[in-house]
């Protein structure tokens, strides 16, 4: 009875250890995926080439892991747990600072992915092979260990995105999975070294006995120590990750960052100099302090004025949905025109919408609009919550990030453009950031063409913002061509009617080009975004 009960209990703890290797396996296959799709854009191509070459590895070490001698299984498997858990776990504040660093970023990074993929894939051959020197069904040994293998894959699959991510960030998440890593080892080192030592040494004489229990005591201890030494490296990793994950930030932004935070779906950071901030959203700058009213400006005004301007007398009240936005720039732009009854702001980022609702600093500059009386916030994803209400707007402004990505290029598709059109008044207007008609042209006429080829017509203009330099919007009408208001009614710092008749005139080098419209199966704005800034 003792000894099915030990068999019992080295089966589980063998069990658990496939379970943790192949969540940790995962994660580190997860983390540099995302990591990539952080800092490089277009997270399909990274994700697919990322878990490519990592699945590649795997084979190599699969492969690789023939050619360990049967004596030397478990110790192999130790040291491998050991060095997947030290590489795997820090290799998100590496990469950090690798993109922070040196220029040769793709190639630390693929390199890295090999690495970790080629260890991992030697580790479930491994645990099948001291499975099976428990001398257990083969049938039943491939079936133990598959299961408990996909169990970890899926349990990390769901726990990474949900919780990990967003509430610890890339580069302590990825410590976390290597202390588990390294935590198999240990037990693995701690429990079945004395078992085998034992089973090496049935029928051997005493002396023999005795000098493979002194070697094992030896290999062990050295096991231990590197265990040991691992963990103080990655519990310093876990220490320091935010600090080191910042000092690559801080090379990257150029100015001292004064707040920066993970959320589900975006790492949101703000640097400071001269008195000026910054907001940047993965990466990629949002706006500066020092001259947004110029892009804000420029987003609203022009609907706004022409819409108080052919509505005053037949509806004075005006509802208005923005789209993004939760800094709420946009919507204090709006809320200037008495004739605004409501604003409808739908941002699917809630940690976006209180950071700015509650910070001091940014409610004194967006004029607490997310506050006001006439402001909604909802935090939904814009495609799915237009699909779900009905309501209909004079105006719909859409103040979303750079189509840099596929989640995002679908908020740019032309479904997206034919919902924002049935959400429109029969004299409504809508208008959209569209980026740079100058830096990347082919991206901007893009979204102009599937304005039109969901039903808008379609008046595109440009205004000079110098933190992103010359940049473009659009505006939609669903029926009646649209004509830039001749003045502004209400004070502004940068537009005035001649401005504004500079925006709506394009000089030759940002003329129409021939692009394809952006279809929601074939993501085409993607492939010409990433193109455009590429080659700038």
């Amino acid at each position: 009875m003792n000894l099915s009960f030990k068999r019992l209990q080295t089966d589980s703890l063998l069990v658990l250890s496939v379970f943790i290797v192949a969540s940790c396996g995962l994660a580190y296959e997860l983390i540099a995926g995302a990591l990539a799709s952080y800092v490089l854009g277009d997270s399909v191509l990274q994700f697919s080439t990322i878990i490519g070459t990592y699945l590649f590895a795997m084979g190599i070490g699969s492969h690789l892991s023939k050619y360990v001698p049967e004596d030397k299984v478990l110790q192999r498997f130790i040291e491998i747990e050991v060095l997947v858990g030290l590489i795997g776990g820090l290799s998100a504040i590496g990469l950090f600072l690798a993109f922070a660093w040196l220029p040769t970023f793709k190639t630390i990074l693929y390199a890295l992915v090999v690495c970790i993929g080629t260890l991992v894939g030697m580790e479930i051959p491994l645990v099948m092979r001291i499975f099976n020197s428990q001398k257990q069904a083969f049938h039943e040994l491939v079936s133990r260990v598959l299961t408990f293998d996909y169990l970890g894959a899926l349990a990390v699959s769901l726990l990474f995105p949900l919780v990990m991510s967003p509430m610890l960030g890339l580069a302590r998440s990825a410590v976390l999975f290597g202390i588990l890593n390294v935590l198999v080892a240990g037990w693995t080192a701690w429990h079945f070294y004395p078992k085998v030592a034992l089973m090496d040494a049935e029928g051997l004489s005493a002396d023999e006995q005795q000098q493979q229990r002194v070697n094992h005591a030896k290999i062990r201890s050295r096991l231990i120590v590197r265990i040991l030494v691992a963990m103080v490296l990655l519990l310093t990793g876990l220490i320091f990750a935010d600090r080191l994950v910042g000092l690559s930030e801080q090379k990257l932004f150029k100015a001292p960052v004064v707040f920066s935070t993970n959320s589900p779906y975006q790492r949101l950071i703000v640097t400071e100099k001269s008195g000026h901030l910054q907001l940047f959203l993965n990466g990629n700058l949002q706006f500066s302090t020092r001259d947004e009213y110029r892009y804000h400006e420029a987003l609203v005004h022009p609907i706004m004025q022409k819409l108080s301007n052919s509505t005053r007398a037949t509806k004075p009240k005006l509802k208005v949905l923005i789209l993004g936005g939760g800094d709420g720039m946009a919507a204090r732009e709006v809320l200037k025109y008495k004739a605004v009854d409501h604003i409808t702001l739908v941002d699917l980022d809630p940690e976006m919408t209180q950071f700015f609702a509650e910070s001091s600093r940014f409610k004194k500059l967006n004029n607490d609009s997310l506050n006001s009386s006439k402001v909604s916030v909802i935090n939904a994803d814009a495609y799915k919550w237009l699909e779900a209400n009905n309501e209909v707007y004079d105006a719909i402004i859409i103040d979303l990030p750079d189509p840099s990505h596929y989640s995002l290029a679908k908020l740019y598709s032309e479904p997206m453009y034919h919902m924002v059109k049935d959400h429109l008044t029969a004299e409504g207007l809508m208008v959209v950031q569209a980026t740079s008609p100058y830096y990347a042209p082919k991206s901007f006429w893009s979204i102009d063409k599937t304005l039109q080829v969901s039903g808008f017509k379609t008046t595109p203009y440009h205004a000079y913002v110098p933190s992103f330099g010359e940049w473009g919007f659009i505006v939609g009408s669903p029926n009646t061509s649209f004509t830039p208001p001749a003045q502004y009614d209400l004070p502004m710092r940068f537009l005035t009617p001649s401005v504004s008749r500079e925006m709506f005139t394009f000089p030759p080098d940002m003329q129409p080009i021939e692009v394809e419209p952006n279809t929601l199966d074939k993501q085409i704005l993607v492939h010409y975004y990433v193109q455009d800034w590429s080659d700038e």
